[in-house]
């Protein structure tokens, strides 16, 4: 079987946050950008349900830096029951108001952040070719087009892109470190249930298992 092209893309920004779901009230940002992060920046910009994204590795080019500051959230949300209702005629309003349910809440994140991201993905719909998709995305990145505007963790955190041909760009992380575990991402095969994976660093590149690989664990 042909082995699928592999595609390079370099992404940065002034802040991110890949918040650790281990946090329930503060916001603390991950380390680095998780996979699911990586696989959403792709997927930004280009998505089709034929294919599957597939992260290989992340490479962290700049150092590990952290900031903090004061977000205003919103602190309800819009049951799905009430959604439910609407959708079978109930005229009951699904607005929320912001100045009854705003809440400022801290955050620890990441600033000044630069990531290469080498991924491929997988043919869904075995009619399709993989060469197609690569041009496709290809085409789309070196443009700077896409869906919707990639981000770094939150949407209010956008991140430039570019496709870059041949190596990506030198890290500035040298040595070897243990992140600890970390996101991989939700598998959809079992009822959205979150995977995590032991993640290392070395000289600042991260090499990502399968989601289904031994080494994730829910």
């Amino acid at each position: 079987m042909k082995s699928p092209p592999l595609i390079k893309l370099r992404l940065w920004g002034d802040y991110a946050c890949f918040t650790r779901p281990e946090m329930k009230v503060e916001r603390v940002s991950y380390d680095v950008m998780t996979p699911s992060a990586a696989r959403g920046a792709l997927e930004a910009i280009y998505w089709k349900p034929q294919i599957r994204w597939v992260i290989d590795q992340i490479h962290v080019l700049n150092p590990v830096r952290f900031t903090n500051l004061r977000r205003n959230e919103v602190g309800a949300k819009v049951l799905a029951g009430n959604v439910r209702k609407a959708m079978n005629g109930d005229l009951s309003p699904l607005g929320l108001y912001v100045e009854d349910d705003r809440q400022q809440r801290a955050a620890l994140i990441l600033r000044d952040v630069a990531y290469g991201i080498v991924a491929h993905f997988e043919l869904l719909d075995h009619t399709e070719t993989l060469q197609k998709h690569f041009e496709m995305f290809k085409r789309r990145a070196m443009k700077g087009q896409y869906f919707h505007h990639p981000y770094l963790g939150c949407r209010e955190f956008p991140a430039d892109f570019e496709w870059v041909d041949g190596d990506l760009p030198e890290s500035k992380l040298q040595g070897e470190s243990d992140l600890g575990f970390m996101l991989h991402d939700l598998d959809y095969s079992d009822n959205m249930t979150p995977r995590f994976f032991r993640a290392a660093m070395n000289n600042g590149v991260i090499n990502v298992p399968r989601l289904n690989g031994s080494e994730v664990k829910a």
